[in-house]
């Protein structure tokens, strides 16, 4: 129960990694506001959580590139649980292309979606923190490939290259205020969008071939490293970029992938 009595809010929290950090912080004692665009989804969610979890769900359906949707759904999570404490920045979208062929409205919305949101979100919750004279922690997903790169995913690579800078900027700002920032850079993950970029065998097996661990992760697992970053036994960290990717970015060359590790990809 190490987020008990807290109130939190989960971007991107209709599946994936927001939805397995909901369910985790919920089972950790906190009120959680589960914020996503896909309302049928996350209503769906929310419905089943909130039959174990009764009284601390909150689902609002909101455009979190949006200033004046993401003050409301502030406004909600603070009317129904109180200040918020916590805050985590899942909400993400991918716009396949390069720099030769990448339109210009794609990669603007994957911007907004993937590093706006952050920055406008974040913003809400710390202010209303300092005003409060609380402290709180913010966690925002990263990933690996904020640090590597992929060519045909030029504007996700880009974002989350922002979103680590962020992070950094957000956390010097809000130390002296006692409000915690970092960042969680995930690598293969077995979520939604996981299974539509990695949609036939032999992408799955390149995947795995650059994972010394030889599977993907699961949300759960990510989930579990933003629950102790939101949590006091992360006291002491801030300004931090997570890695939590099986190896692989610990690794320079490929590993053998037996035919078994493929089932169930």
């Amino acid at each position: 129960m190490r987020l008990k009595d807290r109130s939190a809010i989960v971007t991107g929290a209709a599946q994936g990694i927001g939805a397995a950090c909901a369910e985790l912080f919920l089972a950790e004692g906190a009120r959680v506001a589960l914020v996503d665009i896909d309302a049928e989804t996350g209503t769906r969610l929310a419905a089943r959580l909130a039959t174990d979890y009764p009284d601390r769900v909150l689902f609002q359906a909101t455009d979190v590139s949006d200033a004046a949707a993401v003050t409301a759904a502030v406004d909600a999570a603070e009317a129904a649980f109180g200040t918020v404490d916590v805050l985590v920045n899942a909400a993400a979208i991918t716009a396949k292309g390069t720099i030769l062929d990448l339109d210009m409205a794609s990669f603007e919305q994957v911007f907004r979606v993937n590093l706006l949101s952050g920055f406008l979100m974040g913003q809400q919750v710390a202010k209303r923190l300092v005003a409060a004279g609380r402290s709180g922690a913010i966690v925002n997903l990263s990933s690996v490939n904020g640090q590597v790169a992929i060519a045909d995913q030029t504007a996700y690579v880009a974002m989350k290259g922002g979103v680590n800078q962020l992070t950094k900027a957000m956390a010097l700002a809000l130390a002296p205020r006692g409000i915690r920032v970092n960042a969680v850079a995930p690598g293969s993950i077995r979520t939604e969008m996981f299974a539509k970029v990695v949609n036939n065998p032999a992408v799955y097996r390149s995947t795995l071939s650059r994972t010394p661990l030889g599977r993907p992760g699961e949300p759960a697992e990510v989930a579990k490293l933003c629950a102790f970053l939101a949590s006091d036994d992360a006291a002491y960290i801030t300004g931090e970029v997570v890695v939590i990717d099986g190896g692989r970015m610990a690794l320079n060359y490929t590993v053998p992938v037996p035919d078994g590790a493929l089932d169930g990809g």
